[in-house]
């Protein structure tokens, strides 16, 4: 196949379409053989924590194996929410934690979207953020009663701006037949996810961090007074205090976290310039979008309404950017047939991390602080993280979240190693066929 046959066009790279405007940023610089906090991991939870340190006259160390930025944080779809994020987890949510503490959850997830704009404000984060509301696509006629549930959770908190969207109203928001009405969701947003993780990076460095790439964690031992003997590629490093931010891609130098999170490959490609007349014409709203199918969708217009963005779980297992390219081009072009023509400039993956209970974490473990397992909706969750750990640090306790209050669970024999995601995968698809949806032109 020659590089311009099927849905590629000319040029097309597997890289991330954000990295054209901020690749992700290297800092090979000396690593400190003393800190007072060190946070393993380059990404938005740990740079958000070493900021919320330094905005509070500590100075913390934050190492990454790759470039500051590298992973999922600046690869992924650049859709933001609040509380409306928690809609993903299971249907007997209430049942298994209480509606009183849902209720909190709830809030808090609303609130940490008020603080992320604060944030950007404040920071002057220069990042394409677009307060544009997100629509979350119905694919069978029993997700419109999910949906309703999470408006009214979502509504519970007082915000009241999550509604129906009923099937002969959906193509005012997406040019498809495919939904059978959906939920409008007004507080959320979009960015370009690279240029936030670069800001955020800058803006803990005007803090006082200290950022340093190239550098493996390889393991800690905690000694006698509390602190940390980290252990890594360019030495040790002796730390009062350990964070541990590295979501999906947690290796086996820290194992207990690592038993308790299932890496993700997500993919995502973009397509050629096509012009916002074009892209108006497919996303009237130019939101961000989503669905409620096991295998899901999620997709937006670029940051300057000349492309569509389209991502999804292409593969269950860790496959090449070209060939998930070509499944996410039928996915998108079988969901809307208006862009059949249309061809991609780029195909990328990165590493997102869920938790056994669908639910974010964040907390302390054997001294240890960490921040992960954001189901996918990483963002805010993992900014608003980031600053709850950097509170628990200087010593805010639980009460700085309802989320420290949930068990980060495991199971039997798990070591990491996510060996059931093609089991899963096809269960999913099953499920998804079972609720009549079946995607047109499979090969």
């Amino acid at each position: 196949m020659s590089e311009t046959s099927g849905p590629f066009a000319p040029g097309f790279v597997e890289r991330p379409y954000w990295w054209e405007a901020a690749p992700p940023t290297l800092a090979e610089i000396p690593l400190p053989d003393t800190a007072e906090v060190a946070i393993i991991g380059g990404g938005i939870a740990g740079l958000a924590t070493a900021l919320e340190l330094g905005r509070n006259g500590i100075k913390a160390l934050v190492i990454d194996r790759e470039p500051i930025g590298w992973g999922a944080s600046s690869r992924n779809g650049g859709a933001l929410s609040g509380a409306g994020s928690l809609g993903k987890v299971r249907s007997d949510l209430v049942e298994a934690f209480g509606a009183k503490f849902v209720s909190e959850l709830a809030a808090e997830g609303e609130q940490a979207f008020e603080d992320f704009e604060a944030l950007v404000q404040r920071e002057q984060l220069d990042c394409q953020y677009v307060r544009c509301g997100r629509f979350v696509g119905a694919h069978a006629p029993k997700a419109m009663e999910g949906l309703k549930r999470r408006a009214e959770m979502i509504n519970a908190t007082g915000s009241e701006e999550a509604f129906l969207v009923p099937r002969e109203r959906v193509h005012e928001e997406i040019a498809t037949d495919r939904y059978y009405g959906g939920m409008q969701l007004l507080r959320a947003a979009s960015l370009d996810p690279a240029k936030y993780v670069r800001s955020l990076a800058q803006a803990a460095e005007r803090a006082g961090a200290t950022l340093v790439s190239g550098v493996e964690f390889r393991g800690q031992h905690r000694k006698a007074d509390g602190s940390f003997l980290v252990e890594t590629s360019r030495g040790p490093i002796r730390a009062r205090h350990l964070m541990m931010a590295t979501n999906g891609y947690t290796g086996a130098a820290a194992p207990w976290h690592r038993r308790r999170l299932i890496p993700v490959a997500s993919y995502m490609i973009a397509t050629e310039q096509i012009g916002e007349e074009r892209v108006r014409a497919v996303l009237p709203k130019l939101r961000v979008y989503g669905d409620t199918k096991k295998i899901l969708y999620y997709f937006r217009p670029s940051p300057d309404y000349t492309r569509v963005l389209f991502g999804g779980r292409a593969s269950f297992v860790d496959g090449d950017t070209r060939r998930s390219a070509a499944t996410l081009h039928r996915f998108m072009t079988d969901l809307m047939p208006d862009l059949a023509d249309v061809r991609l400039t780029h195909s990328w993956k990165g590493n997102v991390a869920f938790a056994f209970d669908m639910m974010p974490h964040v907390g302390v473990h054997d001294g240890i602080h960490y921040a992960m397992a954001c189901n996918g909706s990483g963002v805010v969750t993992m900014t608003h993280f980031g600053r709850v750990a950097a509170q628990q640090i200087m010593g805010g306790g639980n009460s700085v979240s309802a989320f420290t209050r949930l068990k980060f669970p495991t199971k039997p024999f798990y070591n990491g190693t996510p060996w059931f995601m093609p089991i899963v995968g096809t269960a999913y698809q099953l499920r998804d066929r079972l609720d009549g949806w079946h995607v047109k032109g499979r090969r």
